[in-house]
């Protein structure tokens, strides 16, 4: 089972919108809940993250995707 970072798809969203967040060879990537991609540096990742579970922002959620393959942005 490989454990690394390229492995896994983060999910961040309310019943509205889903966004998503994966590491690719150059960084990490965000695909917003329209599609487009942004490329961001892990402490933006853990800024996006954080907040939610913390439980400052109560009505997101969050799902994390393991893939023995690396995530490809679809």
């Amino acid at each position: 089972m490989k454990l690394t970072n390229d492995s896994y798809l983060i999910l961040i969203g309310t019943k509205n919108f889903t966004e998503r967040y994966c590491r690719d060879r150059t960084g990490w990537l965000k695909v917003s809940a329209r599609g487009r991609t942004f490329r961001m540096t892990a402490e933006q990742v853990l800024n996006h993250i954080l907040p939610a579970l913390a439980g400052i922002k109560p009505n997101l959620t969050i799902k994390v995707e393991h893939h023995d393959q690396p995530v490809q942005n679809e």
